[in-house]
């Protein structure tokens, strides 16, 4: 499937990559369809959110503003507006993590293929291990799951509540 530059920016991007009727299916299969018609609908929620994992410094208004930015060029947005910041909040709550959770299991694959540069040696995939942490909000229950780091200072522990990551990376596409 061949796309120009300009349909893979933001709302184009991550409709190549995972599919409308995917992106339904999946958010049916777990229950989070509309019972009413809504200024944010499951399916551009789900889209939000990997939105705000895209663009991850970015404020939630900003993201939702790029991800649209092309249907507004398009004339494609009719009335719409972007929604206040509170309402994306409580949408993506609405949404909650299992939609997310099933696209991952079904879309995640190898993305390298044996043309791939860099990808494979000797007819073996090349895979490395990266790690990175982030300070995330700090609640007892996060304290609680997560812990807090020491500070290299003696006894005292960090300032603030970290979750740390390790994933496996293609080396050719780089892909998690």
């Amino acid at each position: 499937m061949a796309a120009s530059a300009s349909d893979l920016s933001g709302l184009g991007l991550l409709t190549w990559v995972y599919p409308p009727g995917l992106v339904d299916r999946v958010v049916a299969a777990c229950g989070r369809s509309e019972r009413r018609r809504r200024l944010l609908p499951a399916r551009l929620v789900v889209y939000f959110v990997l939105g705000l994992a895209l663009f991850s410094p970015a404020p939630y208004l900003e993201v939702m503003r790029h991800l649209v930015a092309g249907l507004r060029g398009q004339g494609l947005l009719g009335d719409w507006h972007v929604p206040a910041k509170s309402s994306l909040f409580r949408a993506r709550q609405r949404l909650g993590y299992e939609p997310l959770q099933v696209l991952f299991a079904a879309t995640a694959k190898p993305m390298a293929t044996e043309s791939t540069p860099g990808a494979f040696w000797r007819g073996l995939r090349l895979l490395a291990v990266d790690g990175t942490c982030w300070d995330v909000a700090d609640t007892e229950a996060n304290q609680a799951t997560f812990g807090r780091p020491g500070n290299g200072r003696g006894t005292k522990r960090s300032a603030f509540v970290q979750v740390r990551m390790a994933a496996l990376v293609e080396v050719g596409s780089h892909a998690v």
